[in-house]
């Protein structure tokens, strides 16, 4: 029960991350919100061995991340702070675009997770479903990068910590709306 409300406590700070460095770096040195980000994702991976099963991109995005987090302080530059989100979605292209080639698809392997039988239907939906993800994690991850390099840390905390959620959730939201109608019309 312990592990799993530190579990989340973890998580939702990750979430929080652009609001982790904006603030921190309004009150702390580049330093000392490295070393709590640091902190951050090193307890996510050992708190989280069941979460990489299933979601074997975690380890190579926070492996990463802890690389770009520890030369920051060495450049004194926020650079590495707001790489991290390019990290996510440039690792979660790359996987999602990898199973489109090796298959499953990420998509079918949480689709079979509620239903282990999936027909063939079921197979070229999840697919499509991977291909529109693919695509949004390179976009996301564009945007992501530019911010990282062009925008002030305002803009980049506003996109980063707020837009980018926002997109993830009315992308979420259209596709269950999609697929509640394709499953309606008998099409999965």
């Amino acid at each position: 029960m312990l592990k799993a409300i530190a579990t989340t406590l973890v998580l939702v700070c990750l979430s929080l991350y652009p609001f982790i460095v904006y603030f921190g770096l309004q009150h702390v040195s580049i330093k000392q919100v490295s070393l709590i980000l640091i902190a951050l994702l090193a307890i996510r991976l050992m708190l989280s061995q069941k979460l990489t099963s299933t979601m074997p991109w975690l380890k190579p995005a926070s492996f990463l991340a802890i690389v770009a987090l520890a030369t920051t302080p060495f450049f004194n530059s926020e650079l590495g702070l707001r790489l991290y989100p390019v990290i996510i979605n440039t690792v979660m292209a790359i996987t999602f675009i990898y199973s489109l080639r090796q298959g499953p698809t990420v998509i079918e392997s949480f689709a079979r997770l509620k239903e282990p039988d999936l027909d063939s239907k079921g197979v070229r939906y999840t697919r499509q479903v991977t291909k529109i993800w693919s695509v949004f994690f390179i976009l996301n991850g564009t945007v992501a990068l530019y911010t990282s390099l062009f925008a002030s840390l305002s803009m980049w905390t506003l996109y980063n910590g707020l837009v980018a959620y926002l997109s993830i959730a009315i992308l979420m939201l259209v596709e269950w709306l999609v697929r509640q109608k394709v499953k309606n019309n008998g099409g999965e």
